[in-house]
């Protein structure tokens, strides 16, 4: 499994992304999601020392096993939250109080894009775009694909990219107010 890590934003936490299950684990575990089936099967493992209290193992339920959905960390403009998705199953953590987390509701994130100019962190589903800023959930753009957002350039405040239309049979180019989520073209 190749993990990405990025850091873009600034964090009070660290993270260690382990290959497997620690022998002997810290005292505090958390397990996502919680009613999660076979969790250990793929999970994603990551040893977190928050800013304060004791570090604590985040096991992240794997979404698919699919090379091409992500799986890594990534921090969050809450400098306190950090982003763990696992083959496309994205989990935000609060790691001054773990137990509190938002399973992102596009399974599965295909892509997931830091802006720290914008203060977003962007996760890309098959149709649309989910953004997170300091406060949590900033905004949900409106459909811009049959089957598969593909992410493009940032100019200023607006985002480019392109989306697979299915009664064309073409990707079809979008642009999105960085700021609203709202489509622009």
């Amino acid at each position: 499994m190749t993990a990405a890590v990025d850091l873009s934003f600034p964090h009070t936490w660290t993270a260690t992304l382990l290959e497997r299950r620690p022998l002997i684990p810290p005292s505090r575990q958390f397990v996502y999601p919680r009613q999660a089936e076979e969790v250990e099967r793929g999970a994603l493992e990551v040893l977190v020392k928050p800013a304060q209290g004791d570090t604590f193992l985040a096991t992240c339920a794997l979404g698919f096993a699919d090379p091409s959905a992500p799986t890594g960390v990534w921090s969050c403009p809450d400098k306190d939250a950090m982003c763990a998705v696992a083959g496309g199953y994205a989990y935000i953590v609060d790691t001054l109080n773990p137990a509190k987390f938002v399973q992102v509701e596009y399974r599965p994130v295909l892509a997931v894009q830091a802006l720290p100019e914008h203060g977003l962190l962007l996760l890309a589903g098959h149709h649309s775009l989910l953004a997170y800023n300091a406060e949590g959930f900033a905004w949900q753009s409106v459909r811009l694909s049959s089957e598969g957002v593909q992410l493009g350039e940032v100019e200023g405040d607006r985002l480019h990219g392109a989306g697979w239309d299915l009664i064309t049979d073409r990707d079809v180019p979008f642009t999105i107010d960085l700021r609203s989520g709202e489509r622009l073209s």
